[in-house]
């Protein structure tokens, strides 16, 4: 379940994630409380999401964000108008023009034909599991798990996803766990364990640990 508020999307679970993770964790529950009201929001639709996650692939957030702004241009000037057919319907040329590396168009168009052929099952999603979403997922070029995890975190609020490929999440644990010290995917995976069913929240605020502004 979500709640809807004006900045966007905000799952109904938060809270009791809170307190259960409070109770359990000594480090949740000195981090929780420095974070006040912030919460996990969720705002554009899936294929906006994953177009924009493709295009910020490795580069900055500052180029991620211009690049964004150049292929939001191409589209009419509107997020709203980002959809698999229109994005089906642009030249390689003009997407080009906009700045964007044949990888990534080649990227771009695969996601579209999966949407746009009913590859990915958009409405079944509140039904399937997480890895069965993954699957889907990681079968569009450009797609890797990392990807589909935070698509799992950010988008659809799942509440007990714990990305281990993820550097910031492995850096945030041995900070607080580990005085420090490097940690191993399994010595992170132990860590996670303990955060179960809500892995989820708890890696958002690990990473709110290493960087207080929350990421969109």
């Amino acid at each position: 379940m979500v709640r809807v508020n004006a900045a966007g999307v905000t799952p109904e679970y938060w809270d009791e994630a809170c307190r259960h993770l409070a109770k359990r964790d000594r480090v949740m529950k000195k981090l929780i409380p420095l974070f006040g009201e912030a919460r996990l929001q969720s705002r554009a639709d899936a294929f906006t999401t994953l177009a924009r996650s493709i295009i910020g692939q490795q580069i900055s957030v500052k180029s991620a964000q211009g690049a964004w702004e150049k292929f939001v241009a191409l589209m009419g000037g509107s997020a709203s108008k980002i959809q698999p057919a229109a994005v089906l319907a642009l030249s390689v040329e003009a997407l080009r023009g906009a700045g964007l590396p044949v990888r990534k168009i080649d990227y771009l168009l695969d996601l579209a034909r999966h949407f746009e052929a009913g590859q990915v099952h958009v409405r079944q999603w509140t039904q399937m599991d997480d890895e069965a979403i993954i699957d889907e997922l990681v079968a569009i070029r450009g797609i890797g798990r990392w990807t589909a995890e935070m698509f799992l975190i950010f988008h659809l609020m799942r509440p007990n996803v714990l990305p281990l490929d993820d550097p910031r999440l492995l850096k945030g644990i041995s900070e607080n766990y580990f005085s420090g010290e490097p940690v191993s995917r399994a010595e992170a995976r132990e860590v996670g364990d303990a955060w179960a069913p809500y892995r989820s929240v708890a890696t958002w605020y690990i990473w709110r640990s290493l960087d207080p502004l929350p990421a969109a």
